[in-house]
């Protein structure tokens, strides 16, 4: 029984010690994905100003300039337009599919996640606060 716990407690902590290792980054490693992060909220902002993505040449940035009152903190929450607790990439579906008159796009599109990703990036610093109005 007490060897067991020892090889138990000992795998325990290889498995620890490896975990650890898969958190270490390398400066090298950390400025490339800044600046992959960086090429997808400025393809966000493009789009965000794009009549490309409505089929009326109605962009987002008309309603919502510097992605504003979009409040991405919030979510998810009670929309009342969509009639559910919602989140945000389903209110920006329904703004395409409404003021722009456009096709919604799929949750994992990467046109909605460069979306998502510069609307974050004009909240950075606002604390969470899922559910508020």
């Amino acid at each position: 029984m007490k060897i067991a716990s020892v090889i138990a407690c000992g795998v325990l902590a290889l498995g620890a010690a490896g975990a650890a290792h898969a958190d270490e980054f390398t400066k090298e490693d950390l400025a490339r994905w800044q600046e992959q992060f960086d090429g997808v909220v400025k393809e966000g902002r493009n789009l965000w100003t794009s009549p490309d993505i409505g089929k009326n040449g109605v962009v987002c940035a008309q309603c919502h300039p510097n992605a504003a009152n979009t409040h991405p903190e919030t979510y998810p929450k009670f929309q009342k337009q969509l009639g559910k607790v919602a989140n945000l990439w389903e209110m920006v579906n329904w703004c395409l599919r409404n003021p722009l008159e456009g096709d919604p796009m799929a949750a994992d599109d990467p046109r909605m996640t460069a979306m998502l990703a510069y609307i974050a990036w004009e909240r950075r610093g606002v604390k969470l606060e899922p559910g508020k109005h």
